[in-house]
């Protein structure tokens, strides 16, 4: 079986715990966006919700499946956001931002009651950082921040390098709130809450990709079945 087809299997569980009227926060990503595909289909047999998406992209393919869409402002109270995960560890640490929409995932993730993870089982590591930590910061000063992470980084026992993430043509990438990433290659990260408090404190840092205490269940796919990490309902 495929990653993707593992993918799958989690968003069709994840699926199964959306209930009539609730709101709902779409994640971003390959495996999210297999879950927003299910949930358009439900949609088109009559299931009502109201949605609020993470990135553009994840409005236009929820748009584009007639899914009824709100924003944080209209709808500040969410039921269940359910996205994916670049990593996570098995206390539901998590590190996201691959898809670069790491500060608005988690505005829509903490307006949620419950934040459910959906991945496969390549995703779960023992110790966080094997996936490089997206830094989202501000373009002014940027020097200036890049040298205050990497002193953070430096000050939480981590270390590694720090690099400018580019679009493949080789220009800037520019998040959806006009923002840079910096990904922090780090291999390890030993004490995840203290490089994300320390983050935190930089001025120019707008968010990072340390998801701590947030997701309250992650649905693992694996070729053995489904693993299910804290509680899923």
């Amino acid at each position: 079986m495929s990653a993707d087809d593992l993918k799958k299997q989690a968003a069709a569980r994840a699926l199964e715990l959306v209930r009539p009227g609730m709101r709902l926060g779409l994640g971003t990503g390959s495996t999210a966006k297999h879950f927003v595909d299910l949930l358009g289909a439900r949609v088109a047999q009559g299931l009502e919700v109201l949605c609020v998406a993470t990135s553009e992209v994840t409005q236009a393919q929820a748009e584009a499946l007639a899914i009824p869409m709100s924003t944080l402002d209209e709808t500040p109270e969410l039921d269940l956001t359910v996205d994916g995960a670049d990593e996570l560890d098995r206390e539901l640490r998590l590190i996201k931002g691959g898809g670069a929409a790491l500060l608005r995932e988690k505005i829509v993730a903490t307006a949620s009651r419950r934040m459910v993870v959906i991945a496969d089982d390549s995703k779960l590591v023992e110790t966080l950082g094997r996936y490089p930590l997206p830094i989202e910061v501000v373009p002014f000063g940027l020097e200036v921040t890049r040298r205050a992470v990497a002193a953070a980084i430096a000050a939480s026992g981590a270390a590694g390098e720090l690099t400018l993430r580019t679009r493949p043509d080789g220009s800037t990438l520019v998040t959806d709130g006009g923002h840079y990433i910096l990904d922090a290659h780090l291999g390890r990260i030993e004490k995840p809450e203290a490089l994300g408090t320390a983050l935190n404190l930089i001025p120019g840092v707008v968010e990072h990709g340390l998801f701590l205490g947030i997701a309250a269940c992650a649905i693992l796919a694996s070729s053995n079945g489904l693993v299910v990490l804290g509680t899923i309902e």
